[in-house]
């Protein structure tokens, strides 16, 4: 039984990675290969913003139906929105595809919030440092295999069998997801009311130290960390990069140094402080950004020097980021504890 429930949430947490690898790793690069403007693909970064409002829906997904009900509809809605996809043409029908990727992020955080709160339940204290592996792996696995896999291979498929394969995944995973355990009601969980007023939310959340000092860094960090990793691959791709070898220097082997990067953070967030290691993190990141920045001032297509000085800022930005972001989720759990029992799972929902 064990095996399966871990079986199981890899291919849950895969699947919740899709959106992610689709929206940061393919669509950008595919954008631009037709012509789309750096302004309109730097623009789509706004389409995350659900996942920073889903504390306003997490109590309903909480209280009302079953866990496995809002997984499965959450699913079914993005196999839908694949479909839909499939018939469009980015370049005619932009807006629309703005839109059905917003409601794919919507959907996203919708099923983040039932796979965990399924998670919660279901895993024992032996099986949820396994199940923490899993949901990592599992999740940078699904965003590598839709981001950069697919990428590889947009030279040799259409844009419609891209999403028509994605389609497929989703139909897989939502016939995997009927065999579900329900998980099991206690009084604890009968008597629990959440309070569902988006105000009083808000008002208790932010009442919690440290909260709204750790939202803006989360915000700021998130952002603009989104538009370094995605922007920098746009522009080797008018350099001569093409997007089988960006799918391979930006997805494939950046990921394994990004999942690096997250058990580096792993093992040296015990033996220091948390906010003294992201301090000196972070002053390293901005030379590698000052480093891209020269890049892109200087880079000259037919030398094999720039090109590996740009492969290499990349892996190093994307080594960056695993062990920041390892130590952000620290922070951020740090900001959880000094709450309340009863509004803590309301603030993981918030900051993460």
């Amino acid at each position: 039984m064990a095996s399966y429930k871990l079986k199981l949430f890899g291919l849950l947490y895969f699947v919740q990675g899709i959106p992610y690898g689709l929206q940061s790793g393919l669509l950008p690069i595919y954008l631009r290969t037709i012509g789309i403007s750096f302004t309109r693909i730097s623009l789509t970064k706004f389409l995350y913003f659900p996942w920073l409002l889903k504390i306003l829906w997490a109590p309903f997904v909480d209280q009302y139906g079953t866990k496995q009900k809002w997984l499965l509809s959450s699913m079914f809605g993005l196999f839908l929105c694949c479909l839909i996809i499939s018939k469009l043409h980015p370049k005619t029908d932009f807006a629309t595809l703005a839109f059905i990727l917003l409601l794919m992020n919507f959907l996203a955080s919708v099923q983040d919030i039932a796979v965990d709160g399924i998670a919660v339940r279901l895993l024992s204290n032996e099986e949820i440092g396994y199940g923490n592996t899993i949901q990592v792996v599992g999740y940078k696995t699904g965003s590598l295999v839709s981001g950069a896999g697919l990428l590889t291979m947009m030279d040799h498929i259409s844009w419609d069998m891209l999403f028509v394969i994605i389609s497929v995944i989703y139909v897989i995973a939502i016939i995997c997801a009927c065999f579900t355990p329900e998980p099991p009601t206690t009084s604890d969980t009968e008597t629990r009311l959440p309070v569902l007023n988006p105000r009083e939310i808000l008002k208790e959340v932010l009442h919690v130290p440290g909260t709204i000092w750790t939202l803006i860094y989360v915000i700021i960090y998130k952002l603009g960390e989104q538009g370094t990793v995605s922007m920098f691959p746009l522009f080797l791709l008018e350099h001569n990069f093409s997007p089988a070898e960006l799918g391979l220097w930006t997805g494939i082997v950046a990921m394994g140094f990004s999942i690096l990067g997250s058990c580096l953070g792993g093992i040296l967030m015990p033996k220091y402080n948390a906010f003294s290691l992201i301090l000196i993190l972070f002053v390293i990141r901005v030379g590698n950004l000052s480093f891209q920045t020269s890049l892109l001032l200087l880079f000259e297509s037919q030398s094999l020097i720039m090109k590996g000085a740009a492969v290499l800022s990349i892996i190093l930005q994307h080594l960056l980021g695993g062990l920041i972001t390892t130590l952000t989720f620290s922070i951020m759990m740090l900001c959880t504890q000094k709450a309340e029992e009863r509004i803590q799972v309301k603030l993981v929902y918030f900051v993460t």
